[in-house]
């Protein structure tokens, strides 16, 4: 008999009332997963614990659900979350057959993950710089044939992918500085900083991907990233400054933003 079918209605009642006590919005589908994942009622207490406390649920059971896929998410690693889905169908929709698709700040892998499944026969590279964050993308983009490099955005990319990027998508911090502290305490304590704060107007990486991004892109290549929706404007400034044609698009079903560049044709 598995843990599941030994316990009885109202164990799960009682975990159940936990977490919502906690705070969970979701407690009760919150509870099926964390029974899922425990091997041993001992482990389960644990993991309940651990929730109660405040820890991320996808770094307790090893996953998260991005675009219909589980995705394994190490401990101290950026939780990907279902808004940026609009990303990836954005990147998806301009990305050709055989593509040449760069990910950067890739945080667990789950963009290339997803598109990997969406565009058939892409050539994926991915970047981050926090350690954790690498280990967890190898772990996920290694079995689709994705490389996956530690560093800074285009520090640790080959030369030889300059000028020939079909699409290069970022999910970069964009929460402003003085906004950080008003995130969930479960992003704020066990999520590193520096995915999180994109400095005063949230939109300092950003720039610094945008500045080089036509050196990198193929010519009529893409450069999409997820944006807050108050930041449309400046972030359209930020690529056209860099040379690109930009454009914002969005879904108010997933409160989702991204902005669009373009390098021109030769």
């Amino acid at each position: 008999m598995s843990l599941s079918e030994s316990i009885p209605a109202s164990g799960r009642a009682a975990i159940v009332a936990r977490l919502r006590a906690a705070g969970c919005v979701f407690a009760e589908d919150e509870a099926g997963l964390l029974i899922e994942a425990a091997q041993t009622p001992a482990a389960l207490a644990e993991l309940v614990a651990s929730r109660v406390a405040g820890l991320p649920l996808e770094h307790l059971v090893g996953w998260a659900e991005f675009c219909g896929l589980r995705v394994a998410v190490d401990p101290g690693v950026f939780v990907p979350r279902r808004r940026t889905e609009l990303l990836v169908r954005r990147a998806a929709a301009l990305a050709p057959p055989g593509a040449t698709v760069v990910d950067l700040a890739c945080g667990s892998g789950a963009v290339g993950v997803a598109l990997a499944t969406l565009v058939e026969g892409l050539t994926l590279h991915a970047v981050d710089i926090e350690p954790a964050a690498v280990r967890c993308a190898r772990r996920n983009l290694a079995p689709l044939g994705g490389r996956v490099y530690a560093g800074d955005l285009y520090d640790p990319l080959p030369g030889e992918l300059r000028g020939r990027i079909d699409v290069l998508v970022a999910n970069v911090p964009y929460v402003p500085t003085g906004a950080v502290a008003l995130m969930p305490r479960e992003a704020q304590e066990h999520e590193p900083r520096v995915t999180l704060d994109g400095g005063p107007d949230g939109l300092d990486v950003l720039r610094r991907v945008a500045a080089p991004a036509g050196e990198w892109l193929a010519p009529g290549g893409h450069l999409l990233l997820e944006i807050g929706e108050d930041q449309a404007e400046a972030a359209v400034v930020a690529l056209t400054a860099a040379g690109l044609a930009a454009a914002s698009t969005g879904d108010e079903e997933l409160y989702a933003w991204v902005v669009i560049g373009r390098r021109q044709p030769s």
